[in-house]
């Protein structure tokens, strides 16, 4: 499955692998008959020059094995490098395009595992495989047709030696190979509470919860690791029987030997016997090396398959979000969007987390989404980002449904400020200035775009200034800093669409009001869809639209929820006294 991945060169890499083994084994095999005309020449008293005119070219045979070795193992470790730099390449692109349902399907630690361990997995197999694959059958093969005919009796202790090792591979084998598909998902296992560790470690010290943690790793380190051992040491039985049976191959070897030397007339007769005798233990000893090859191949072979498998799982799952055929809608951009009677379920779920809902976002208005937690405000945004797509109904940008957009066109419409604000390693520049526009924005409009939203007082004070290092996750800057950065990516971005998915959470009031009477400007004749928390926040909206359960039960101005709307005034009276309604 996984080879199909190879590019021609590699391909033709394979082909010259496969010609200098071939080489490579004819030298091997060559070497036997040198020591069989050396024998014979030692035991009929040849000359010293003889003797050597027979041993040059059997060292020139035994180099040149080691030289087409190390040339064959050079290419295989390219081939397999290649082929997992571009697995992993695939495996990440392939990934970027996944929807939030393809990425929950696998989880985050299954596909970080995918493609690191189990790459690697497959590179091992694909560098030693193609030494040892291509090189067993044909150095077993011929080495078999060398020897046919020599001896039966040989030839049979040499048939007995091969089918104790098939025997012996095929019961490990039984035992391992689950052992080994198993590994890769308890690898799973291990790195999902490893990073749930990592992100968690603050609260984990907070409640002093370390040894739970602890606990919970060390179940699944120690799952991992009794499936290891038990592999491991099936798999260590193997090169003590292959040893053993070479040994005793030798052993009935020789003792056959004797046994037709000694019923052999004639002293020329015996020392034939005798160079047969040393000559067919070498290609003996050539038959099962090429089978302890294969073993070799049975080891890495199995959890190889198994990470192929799972790979392959990541590179054919069609992402559920497909590209459109417009890249821009006719006529002027205006960022309006329209609700047309939308519902929306998750995958495999039965109930609606949206149910019928409507409304229009004209050019230039701010609407703003309340609600309970979990009635539908987080997906709305989602849906538009189209990060999931509608399960009923349709969602139009500039008249066109979202669906028809290539994502990329869409995408580029929207300045997006997540509810949980995201920070990449860098500068502060390059975070504000990020995405497809980055090379169009210059250092002046990322200094606009960070004073707009109220973050120029603590960038400037930061080392470095606009070039100051962000750390991975923005961990080195506080929650509130980081959400004042998101928010300067969206307007560095310039977008025809604001989204902001309850972006103003971490802000202390004061930042908050200087911040939306920037926005408020910055964002004139521009679409604003906000979802918040506090009403103090989107009271200024020109429309408020209510949710609760999924469902919209009521749109209108803050004014006029008040008198309408039974969920709306609750919310507000949970959140403002009477003077601060009255204000």
């Amino acid at each position: 499955m996984i080879l199909r991945y190879l590019k021609a060169r590699e391909w033709a890499l394979v082909g010259a692998c496969a010609a200098l083994i071939t080489l490579q084994v004819w030298l091997d095999l060559e070497i036997p008959d040198y020591m069989y005309a050396i024998t014979t020449l030692i035991q009929t008293g040849g000359s010293v020059a003889q003797v050597m005119d027979q041993g040059w070219p059997m060292l020139a045979c035994a180099l040149g094995s080691l030289l087409t070795a190390l040339a064959v193992g050079c290419m295989a470790a390219y081939i397999a490098a290649s082929l997992a730099k571009r697995l992993r390449s695939l495996e990440f692109s392939r990934v970027q395009a996944f929807s939030a349902g393809e990425i929950n399907r696998f989880s985050t630690a299954s596909l970080i595992t995918r493609a690191t361990n189990d790459v690697t997995q497959v590179q091992m197999a694909v560098a030693i495989g193609l030494q040892v694959v291509i090189k067993a059958p044909i150095l077993a093969g011929w080495a078999i047709l060398k020897i046919a005919g020599k001896s039966w009796q040989w030839t049979t202790a040499t048939a007995v030696a091969i089918a104790v090792l098939i025997a012996v591979v095929s019961v490990l084998m039984v035992f391992v190979v689950p052992r080994f598909k198993k590994v890769q998902w308890l690898t799973d296992e291990v790195n999902r509470y490893m990073r749930e560790g990592l992100k968690g470690i603050r609260v984990i010290r907070a409640f002093n919860a370390e040894e739970y943690q602890e606990r919970k790793f060390e179940r699944a380190n120690e799952d991992l690791t009794a499936n290891n051992l038990f592999a491991g040491r099936a798999m260590a039985l193997m090169m003590p029987v292959m040893s053993a049976v070479m040994s005793l191959l030798s052993l009935s070897i020789y003792w056959i030997g004797a046994i037709i030397i000694e019923a052999t007339v004639g002293i020329g007769a015996q020392i034939a016997r005798f160079s047969e005798m040393v000559t067919f233990l070498a290609y003996a000893m050539q038959v099962v090396m090429g089978f302890m090859m294969l073993v070799i191949v049975f080891i890495i072979m199995p959890r190889a398959m198994v990470a192929a498998k799972r790979i392959e799982e990541v590179l054919d799952t069609e992402p559920s979000i497909k590209d459109g055929s417009v890249a821009a809608p006719e006529g002027p951009a205006a960022g309006e969007i329209v609700f047309d009677r939308v519902g929306f379920k998750y995958p495999g779920a039965t109930d609606y987390v949206l149910k019928d809902v409507s409304f229009t976002a004209r050019k230039g208005e701010t609407i703003a989404f309340i609600g309970s937690t979990g009635s539908g405000k987080s997906t709305i945004v989602n849906l538009i980002l189209r990060l999931y797509d509608v399960t009923e109904g349709s969602i139009r940008v500039d008249g066109v449904d979202v669906r028809d957009y290539t994502q990329r066109a869409l995408r580029r419409k929207i300045g997006y400020v997540p509810q949980r604000p995201i920070l990449f390693s860098g500068t502060v520049a390059s975070n504000v200035a990020y995405g497809d526009t980055a090379a169009e924005r210059t250092l002046e409009d990322v200094k606009r775009a960070v004073a707009i939203a109220q973050a120029a007082d603590f960038v400037e004070a930061m080392e470095g200034g606009y070039e100051a290092s962000i750390s991975q996750g923005g961990i080195n800057i506080s929650g509130g800093q980081k959400q004042r950065l998101s928010i300067a990516r969206a307007i560095c971005r310039r977008p025809e669409i604001y989204i902001f998915d309850d972006s103003f959470s971490a802000l202390d009031y004061r930042t908050d009001r200087l911040l939306r009477s920037a926005l408020k400007k910055e964002t004139a004749g521009v679409t604003s869809i906000i979802v918040a928390q506090r009403v103090g926040t989107i009271m200024d909206a020109d429309r408020i639209v209510v949710l609760d359960s999924g469902m919209v039960v009521g749109i209108g101005r803050h004014s006029e929820l008040l008198g309408t709307c039974p969920v709306y005034r609750e919310i507000v009276n949970s959140q403002l006294s009477e003077e601060d309604l009255r204000r």
